[in-house]
């Protein structure tokens, strides 16, 4: 398993089948404060999959099914759809340094946080990626850090910043601890949210299987959604 800012090898294939669960019933209010809302539900099921195309070039992909419903309005249908190129620019035997650029098409859920479903249509993405990995104490460990502008229609433009520490207390075991940030420029609200999430994946040889919690901790005009991920990987 391979943090996102590394290469896949040329012809290796990664697919990542992921569930996602989140329910919410609080929201953060326009002074960051937590208030009750109208309940609501989210599900989606995705497929990523990365593609070694060179020692540098990695295509990768994103596409699924959601479904979901609050007082308001039930929906189900296909999830976003995603597609890009990431090259790494800098590579060294414990470093990483890459950009993505890619487009994505909105699904019928939720395509942002603060959003009806539905809302959204094509969104254009460029991230800069940097990891770095390292033995601590014995064991593996590794760092990786994206920061990526998108440029949204039907929604507000958006910086996200996305962080991962990974640990390996066992050669087959990694814990995983991430967080997701980011703020929308439309204003005078300027959503904007901070979501951790603590995953344990166990590997069996070219499988693996990966389960966690993510929560939104802090955030202004957006829900406070938390909920199950569980994935099953593949190297190929």
């Amino acid at each position: 398993m391979l943090a996102g800012a590394w290469p896949l090898e040329p012809g290796r294939t990664q697919l990542i089948a992921k569930y996602e669960r989140t329910t919410a019933d609080q929201g953060y209010d326009l002074d960051a404060g937590l208030v009750d809302i109208d309940p609501r539900r989210d599900e989606s099921l995705s497929v990523f999959v990365e593609r070694g195309l060179t020692s540098r070039l990695t295509l990768q992909a994103k596409a699924g099914v959601t479904r979901g419903h609050d007082r308001w309005v039930r929906y189900s249908g296909r999830g976003p759809v995603e597609a890009g190129l990431r090259w790494a620019v800098l590579r060294g035997e414990r470093s990483s340094l890459a950009v993505y650029l890619g487009a994505g098409e909105a699904g019928a859920g939720r395509n942002a946080g603060y959003a009806a479903p539905g809302e959204g249509s094509l969104d254009l993405e460029a991230r800069v990626l940097l990891g770095r990995s390292a033995v601590w104490k014995g064991r593996e460990v590794y760092a990786d850090l994206q920061a990526a502008r998108l440029k949204r229609q039907g929604l507000a433009d958006e910086t996200r910043v996305d962080a991962t520490l990974g640990v390996r207390p066992a050669k087959t075991w990694l814990v995983l601890v991430q967080t997701y940030t980011g703020q929308a420029d439309r204003g005078p609200i300027r959503s904007r949210w901070l979501k951790s999430e603590i995953s344990v994946v166990r590997s069996f040889g070219d499988w693996s299987v990966q389960g966690g919690w993510r929560d939104t901790v802090s955030g202004r005009e957006t829900a406070r959604d938390h909920g199950v991920v569980l994935a099953l990987w593949r190297r190929l």
